[in-house]
């Protein structure tokens, strides 16, 4: 399983918009990608597809998220996402 650690850019961070941007983008692979606070071992990861889900992590800007995936390409393409600022899109 690929992963990789990244900060979130979003001044509001993980929030109503930049969730929505960021599901829309996992739901276009086939493979199941995660996110998750690192730290927060007795917490599931979160299903990226899902943007109630992206939201519901708690994520500020500035905080780190994990993506997991066995797609190597779907990690390196969310985690890209959530270190921009997806509010000034």
């Amino acid at each position: 399983m690929a992963s990789t650690t990244v900060t979130v850019g979003s001044t509001v961070g993980l929030h109503a918009r930049p969730a929505t941007i960021i599901a829309e983008a996992a739901a276009n692979y086939d493979d199941e990608i995660l996110l998750s606070l690192p730290g927060e071992d007795d917490d599931e990861p979160s299903d990226a597809s899902s943007s109630l889900m992206i939201m519901a992590l708690g994520a500020e800007h500035g905080d780190e998220v994990t993506v997991s995936s066995d797609n190597a390409e779907a990690v390196e393409a969310i985690a890209a996402l959530i270190t921009k600022n997806l509010d000034e899109e």
